[in-house]
């Protein structure tokens, strides 16, 4: 089992990239509005806790299945050590099955993510994003509050990739990704 966890900042494009790799490795794309959406149709409102639960659920299925692997996206705060226990207390998760655990994190400056905010494939996966100044708000006020842009070796894990992907397509990125980790 391979689990790639696919990190970066609001609209940098993870589930995007998330999308393309799938398409050319045998690994599935779980990206983090998959329980997002559907609790805030349910709920009316963002309820992390049902969330989590629900995430926990799947990755324990997941984990226990005969798949090849997943691709997971999360918008990291790299200054809240919650968010550093949470990716441990996933890989605890997959561990026990021999998981592989790569790491590839997208970086791209705040103008681009800005413009992909409003893109058709997020608008269209993400109905959450779709009241596009409330978004584009949220994106501005994550940027203030959390740092979700690694330092520059930050990351001690074996297996970790960075991308700055403003400049190149999703699939190229993809591509990288799938030829980097041998996918």
């Amino acid at each position: 089992m391979k689990l790639v966890f696919l990190i970066g900042d609001a609209a940098v494009g993870k589930m995007t990239v998330g999308q393309e790799l799938m398409k050319i490795t045998d690994l599935r794309l779980f990206h983090n509005h998959m329980t997002i959406e559907p609790v805030i149709e349910i709920f009316g409102y963002y309820e992390p806790k049902t969330i989590f639960a629900l995430r926990e659920d799947i990755f324990k299925g997941f984990a226990a299945s005969d798949n090849y692997g997943m691709i997971f996206t999360y918008m990291w705060a790299f200054d809240m050590q919650s968010d550093w226990d949470y990716i441990e207390h996933v890989k605890e998760i997959f561990a026990p099955y021999g998981t592989e655990f790569y790491y590839v994190e997208l970086i791209a400056p705040q103008s681009v993510r800005l413009e992909r905010n409003v893109s058709e494939n997020r608008l269209k996966n993400k109905p959450s994003k779709r009241n596009i100044e409330e978004s584009r708000e949220r994106l501005l006020g994550d940027d203030e509050k959390y740092r979700c842009v690694s330092y520059e070796g930050e990351i001690k894990f074996d297996n970790y990739f960075r991308i700055e992907n403003s400049g190149i397509s999703a699939a190229e990125a993809a591509r990288m990704i799938k030829e980097k980790f041998d996918l």
